[in-house]
């Protein structure tokens, strides 16, 4: 199986113009010979939205956006991060796309509320795992804060999941790099799994992706 990473530097509002990266990634990755590719948390939204996230007309256009963008990937499965709307409650997703279709959507465990993150403003902590099969190969979907505690692996593990696949959209700082391969040790010594990265690039506003 090979599996293509898209680290892509994703603009926050800019929806449509995100959606003509993730297409150039896939095909690109499918030129390559990937079945799978991987984006970063909240690709097709950029990171952080912030206060875009209470209109619900940005939510309207993020859910029209992962719907046509599904329907144009074909020959390839790509996980995609969006903001999902159910209800009265937002969350913080990644969304599996394959044959044309939304096929399954995971909602983020652990959400950062410290620094620069503000997330318990504006989702609503997921709780179920997602395990997919792609290539006779079970794969858990996991976002960014999830990778930095024990419980959303694990849970994945449970079910079943022989690699972990992890969206990001985690920011610099000095030294966040090892800080981040210590934690990547941890849940693979915990798990037994392998896990890849994927992260963001460029910036957004104090925010640089490394």
């Amino acid at each position: 199986m090979k599996v293509a990473i898209a680290q892509i530097n994703c603009v926050v509002g800019d929806v449509a113009g995100n959606v003509r990266k993730i297409i150039a990634s896939a095909t690109q990755a499918k030129a390559q010979g990937a079945t799978l590719l991987v984006t970063p948390e909240l690709s097709l939204c950029g990171y952080p939205p912030e206060d875009l996230l209470l209109r619900a007309d940005f939510l309207d256009a993020c859910d029209l956006a992962l719907n046509k963008l599904s329907r144009a990937l074909t020959g390839i499965t790509v996980i995609v991060g969006h903001p999902h709307q159910v209800g009265e409650a937002c969350f913080n997703a990644a969304s599996v796309l394959q044959d044309g279709k939304i096929f399954a959507t995971y909602h983020k465990h652990a959400l950062p509320n410290y620094s620069v993150f503000d997330e318990k403003r504006y989702f609503t902590e997921g709780k179920e795992a997602l395990v997919f099969v792609h290539e006779g190969v079970k794969v858990g979907v996991l976002i960014c804060a999830d990778v930095w505690e024990s419980a959303p692996a694990l849970t994945a593990k449970v079910g079943g999941a022989e690699l972990l696949v992890v969206l990001n959209a985690s920011p610099f700082h000095m030294e966040k790099q090892s800080t981040r391969l210590d934690i990547l040790r941890q849940r693979v010594f915990e798990t037994q799994l392998p896990v890849i990265y994927t992260n963001m690039v460029g910036g957004q506003d104090e925010l640089v992706f490394d």
